[in-house]
């Protein structure tokens, strides 16, 4: 399965969001950490054990915003 990851730069920090799921945001001060929030929100979202291997590819970076496709097995 492959979802997409829209990291912003805000004034203060990084807010992650993955689009496809309502409400699946998250907000750190570094963009790795606000990238690692996402990801457990997406496990705790989807029901993906804390185990489970998910890729994260760099799909498009502009100025204030990156795009990152998530890939995973959903079983």
């Amino acid at each position: 399965m492959v979802i997409d990851l829209i990291v912003h730069v805000t004034d203060d920090g990084y807010t992650a969001e993955i689009p496809s799921l309502k409400g699946c945001e998250t907000w750190a001060h570094t963009e790795d950490d606000s990238i690692e929030k996402a990801i457990e929100l997406l496990k705790y979202y989807i029901g993906l054990p804390d185990e489970s291997k998910i890729i994260v590819d760099r799909a498009r970076k502009g100025k204030t915003k990156t795009v990152y496709k998530l890939v995973f097995d959903k079983e």
